[in-house]
């Protein structure tokens, strides 16, 4: 089962400034996200605003955009659902390739919260809702803000 081995991230950076970048498909799915991941910033204290791109293709220049507009981290937030084309393959490794090059290329933590699921179902288990399994959105946050304080350390 996914999940399990979940580590406990610690993380002080409580003067951060962060982007959550969110697709607009499958809504349900994307509330939930991104509650989960504004819980985890509200409650460390984090300053934060929500930008919504069209889909998880988009979600690339989305990061980009804010990573260059002086956020100190971005979450992205998608999901894309598997159909009956090719379409799912070519989405879902542009958004991946994209999203981890420009978290190297700006050097600017990108929290991954790209759901890829067979499913809709699968998405709505880790969407965070109140039937959930799983939070994608705040194991995101939690990611991204670790990462941030890593990175702080260690200049």
């Amino acid at each position: 089962m996914s999940g399990a081995g979940v580590p406990e991230l610690t993380f002080d950076v409580s003067d951060a400034s962060v982007a959550i970048v969110a697709s607009s498909w499958h809504d349900a799915v994307m509330s939930g996200l991104i509650a989960g991941a504004s819980k985890v910033l509200d409650e460390a204290g984090i300053e934060y605003e929500v930008f919504r791109v069209p889909g998880s293709f988009e979600l690339p220049l989305g990061a980009q955009a804010a990573a260059e507009n002086d956020f100190d981290a971005v979450i992205a937030l998608g999901v894309i659902i598997r159909g009956g084309t090719p379409h799912f393959d070519y989405v879902c490794k542009a958004a991946t390739d994209g999203l981890m090059r420009v978290n190297l290329d700006s050097g600017v933590p990108v929290g991954f919260g790209l759901l890829t699921c067979d499913t809709e179902q699968q998405a709505l288990d880790r969407a965070g809702l109140a039937n959930s399994r799983e939070d994608k959105g705040a194991e995101a946050a939690q990611a991204v803000l670790a990462m941030l304080s890593l990175l702080n350390d260690m200049e």
